[in-house]
């Protein structure tokens, strides 16, 4: 693989330990600027807001560049947004320096993508885009605890310039070592409109956003919960990130090889372990080693999900930059539910169970969502030429 598919996944792995790092610094955050833990969740909601509202629109009005400016352009602003995190000094400005990076983020993805795919051939693009994505596996695994550690001992700040630190390291790395690339094609626009009119790709995108917003639903309050519902010690945070980053690690394992082949086994099993797991931690938190064992099985079975969820949406809409950028945006869009709703759970009293039962009940209405599309083994089919375009 082209060396510039290794930068990409650094970059999506720095830009993911970003948006997921504040899930388990949520006391810190909550005692520097003096707001309430479903406040401080909102940061998750606006960062995935962001994302929905503006990382489309950036990538339409990116379409004539070429991939290589598109792609610095992009880091520049995440790394500003960034930087503005690192040096807040109040809440308005830490929501401001989400709502950047968000936008920035959803707009690389797309434009990663697209790259990923120019690079190595339309043969190679479900490989590629894999490498890619590994980044996020390995945000939940490595830079998650590691920022959730680095707030512990030296405080929040620290891991916001980490990040931006990676960054910079990449943005340098891409600049030396990624080809300028082709401008996007041209699509005409009714061709355009037709592939993102296809009733079976907006299917697919309700599942994605479903099964991702279950998942935040209850990723965003672990920290608490295991704080004040576990009994677990703070020190333990930490090393507990840390064993849900590995079955995360563990569950893309199984999922890249078996998501081309088996797209709906796949969605259905995921699906059906986190009912589980959420029921069980829903039920039995108050255990610490049913906790342990309901964490495993949400990191095997949540974020792992996304090979699977991603050749989904490419068999159905194409692997361009937009269809990317649009399926990042329901993605995140279902993040943004999972995380408000989850806050207003508890706001209105009903204890830090309550968002697990709300992701429960989502994980439900994703199934009910796979089963609905009747299209079966279809799902199987190889793409048409035309689908995998960038």
């Amino acid at each position: 693989m082209p060396a510039a598919i290794y930068l990409l996944s650094l970059c999506i792995f720095a830009m993911a330990t970003s948006e997921f790092m504040v899930a388990g610094m949520m006391p810190s955050l909550a005692a520097a600027f003096q707001v309430s833990l479903p406040e401080v969740g909102n940061l998750v909601s606006a960062y995935a807001a962001s994302v929905v509202v503006g990382g489309p629109a950036l990538t339409l009005w990116l379409r004539s560049v070429r991939r290589k400016p598109a792609l610095l352009s992009l880091l520049a602003l995440f790394l500003l947004g960034q930087l503005l995190g690192a040096s807040a000094d109040g809440y308005p400005l830490m929501l401001a320096s989400r709502i950047v990076c968000g936008v920035a983020q959803s707009a690389f993805f797309g434009v990663a993508l697209a790259l990923a795919g120019e690079l190595v051939g339309p043969g190679r693009i479900a490989r590629a885009a894999g490498l890619v994505l590994n980044g996020l596996m390995l945000a939940s695994v490595a830079g998650l605890p590691m920022a959730a550690l680095l707030d512990q001992r030296w405080g929040w700040r620290v891991s916001f310039w980490l990040v931006a630190g990676l960054v910079g390291l990449a943005m340098l790395g891409i600049a030396a070592l990624t080809p300028a690339g082709s401008a996007p094609a041209r699509q005409e626009a009714g061709e355009e409109m037709r592939a993102l009119a296809r009733p079976a790709l907006w299917a697919a995108y309700a599942s994605s956003g479903l099964i991702i917003g279950s998942v935040f639903a209850v990723f965003t309050y672990l920290a608490p919960i295991f704080l004040q519902v576990s009994g677990f010690s703070a020190a333990m945070v930490p090393i507990l990130f840390g064993a849900y980053g590995a079955a995360t690690v563990l569950g893309n394992l199984l999922t890249s090889r078996l998501a081309d082949r088996h797209t709906r086994r796949v969605l259905q099993g995921g699906i059906l372990t986190l009912l589980v797991a959420m029921t069980a931690l829903a039920l039995g938190a108050q255990w610490q080693a049913l906790t342990v064992t309901a964490l495993f099985l949400l990191g095997l079975a949540g974020l792992p999900m996304n090979p699977a969820m991603v050749a989904r949406v490419v068999r159905a809409g194409g692997s361009g930059a937009m269809v990317n950028s649009l399926h990042m945006a329901v993605i995140n869009l279902g993040l943004m539910f999972g995380a408000w709703a989850g806050g207003l759970c508890l706001d209105a009293g009903w204890g830090l169970r309550a968002p697990v039962w709300l992701g429960a009940a989502l994980a439900l209405l994703a199934w009910l969502s796979l089963s609905l599309d009747r299209r079966g083994d279809s799902w199987q089919a190889k793409a048409r030429p035309a689908d995998v375009s960038v």
